[in-house]
């Protein structure tokens, strides 16, 4: 599992409180003058794996510290229907304050994580990895693909420096210096030395034969059919790794499981990854007047 992303969720909180509240809470406000008592649940309206309660138990102390916040789960917890994932105590306006930015972090993350079970199990009974890609939202990438490993897969490249990625827009650059798959691989190969994956993207058979002349790492076989896909593992002889990738579904992943690529890797674990329908229920608790000292 990727190493928990302590950092970005804090400052992800940081950022989206800013954006919510910047101006306050004026419709709150209004109502409520003074301190209200409340206990809030958060609850799954669908089965689903648990990700984000971190974000969420931070966005309603960052708001209120004098919040109590109890976590009824783990991330990356497989939940049913009906359970409750957190419950919190305390001043209601509060919490109405820090509702719609802990509920977006806990409904896009376990989106993920729970789409991202779906491919894996999907997958289940070949010897092949999930792996999620750079198509994340802006400032949220360490926390989507934390996500990711909640939910099973595994991370790709984490930014443009882990990792020589060679694609189709660098080979086109590359055609004006005559040069193809085969010789992008040997200058790749060359700096990478021994520190660096070398990964490089191909659209046809003839494609894999430049890539292995050229000694790469990993071959991507790039929206390609389950049967090409079984004719290049073929050809490739485990004298490289093999990835899938490009239109990618849970229609058709365990067809491309089966044609025995090492990965495959999939871009809407991230970028199309429908939320997680969860619901928060606010109730009204008896005042109890503080204590003096």
């Amino acid at each position: 599992m990727r190493q928990f992303p302590a950092a970005e969720i804090r400052r992800a909180v940081r950022i989206a409180l800013e954006e919510d509240l910047a101006l306050g809470d004026v419709t709150t406000s209004t109502l409520f003058p003074h301190r209200t008592p409340g206990r809030a649940t958060i609850t799954a309206q669908q089965d689903l794996v648990s990700a984000g309660l971190t974000a969420a138990v931070q966005t309603f102390l960052a708001v209120d510290p004098s919040l109590s916040v109890t976590p009824l789960c783990k991330e990356g917890d497989l939940l049913l229907s009906g359970q409750s994932l957190m419950g919190v105590e305390g001043d209601g306006r509060s919490i109405l304050m820090a509702e719609r930015v802990a509920l977006n972090f806990l409904q896009h993350l376990s989106g993920i994580a729970t789409l991202t079970r779906k491919f894996r199990d999907a997958v289940k009974d070949y010897p092949v990895t999930i792996l999620d890609t750079r198509k994340t939202l802006p400032g949220l990438r360490a926390l989507e693909k934390w996500a990711v490993t909640l939910g099973g897969g595994q991370n790709h490249r984490r930014s443009l420096g882990d990792g020589i990625l060679i694609k189709d827009n660098h080979l086109s650059l590359l055609k004006a210096q005559k040069q193809g798959v085969r010789e992008a691989c040997r200058r790749a190969r060359k700096k990478a030395l021994d520190t660096l994956t070398v990964i490089v993207e191909v659209e046809s058979l003839a494609d894999v034969r430049q890539a292995l002349a050229g000694k790469a790492d990993v071959i991507l076989l790039d929206n390609m059919t389950p049967r090409m896909v079984r004719q290049a593992v073929t050809l490739i002889k485990e004298r490289a790794l093999v990835e899938v990738s490009g239109g990618i579904t849970l229609d058709n992943v365990q067809e491309m499981a089966a044609a025995g690529p090492d990965f495959i890797s999939i871009g809407a674990l991230t970028h199309s990854a429908p939320a997680a329908t969860l619901s928060l229920e606010l109730e009204p608790l008896p005042h109890r007047p503080r204590k003096r000292h």
